[in-house]
């Protein structure tokens, strides 16, 4: 993998990934038009870097969203983190879960038996987007009926963090276009949503990115010199610089289409990438 190849995919990862539209199915995608292997060690490694960086477009671009609402007293801020941990406790339960399941009964629990295996499977990220295509759909159509907002209570924390517990082991099927639509169906005012959701991403991303360094750790474990080990993460860094440029203009693009009442739009968007990625799943990219 050479820079300019990292670059396309930081620039790929950061303008989708903040999007509602699965920005791991569109770097899967142009990795396999670009010949590598989505499911390697160093790719998986490569995408949670990416992550990374649109993290931190999250923190720059919704500070002052955050300090306004989360901020300005002890007492809603206990309440937005309290929020925030429950949802995230519950998708680490539901994602723990099913990823379990998945290696144990469909991956036969063998040695390479690991999730990681599912991400370069096209016809499987194809019905992830067309699923959350329809969820993008109708969540977009019950918002033009109940035009009321709330913010997010306990209750929905819970069921926001059970759908995000369900995005983890399939690729194509948008965290983001998941929880907002989720929200969304349950009452919750669209910006106030926007803003919980990508607060979920802050906390959800170190975790992920520590287990995929401990899995590209694993899968060279004759590295142990400062600059090997340098040499094996420097493509993630870069790509982390280009995703979050990226994905702050994203982030802007995001709320503009959230507020003009587009939301619909995202969803259709998954149906006809669903569709272009199966396509090319059956030509046997």
């Amino acid at each position: 993998m050479n820079f300019l190849q990292i670059i396309v995919l930081g620039l790929v990862q950061g303008a989708a990934e903040l999007l509602p539209v699965s920005s791991s199915a569109h770097v899967i995608v142009v990795e396999k038009l670009m010949g590598l292997d989505p499911s390697t060690p160093e790719m998986t490694f490569v995408l949670v870097m990416l992550h990374t960086g649109t993290m931190f477009a999250v923190i720059v671009y919704f500070w002052n969203a955050w300090r306004e609402h989360y901020f300005h007293s002890v007492a809603v801020f206990r309440k937005v983190a309290l929020n925030v941990v429950i949802a995230t406790i519950v998708t680490g339960i539901v994602g723990l879960a099913l990823e379990l399941l998945i290696e144990k009964a469909f991956l036969k629990g063998g040695a390479k038996a690991e999730i990681e295996a599912l991400f370069s499977q096209l016809p499987l990220i194809a019905g992830a987007l067309f699923a959350v295509g329809l969820l993008i759909i109708y969540s977009g159509m019950r918002q033009e009926l109940n035009k009321r907002g709330d913010d997010v209570k306990a209750r929905q924390a819970c069921w926001i963090g059970a759908v995000q517990g369900l995005c983890l082991p399939f690729r194509g099927f948008s965290r983001s276009g998941a929880t907002i639509s989720t929200g969304l169906l349950l009452g919750v005012a669209q910006r106030r949503m926007e803003e919980f959701s990508f607060a979920l991403a802050v906390v959800l991303t170190p975790p992920v990115i520590a287990k995929e360094l401990w899995r590209l750790l694993k899968a060279h474990s004759e590295t142990n010199h400062p600059l090997q080990l340098l040499h094996l993460a420097l493509p993630g860094v870069f790509g982390m610089v280009c995703s979050f440029m990226a994905g702050w203009l994203g982030l802007r693009l995001l709320s503009r289409w959230l507020e003009a009442g587009r939301w619909k739009l995202f969803g259709y968007y998954c149906l006809v990438a669903g569709i272009v990625v199966f396509a090319m799943g059956l030509a046997g990219l």
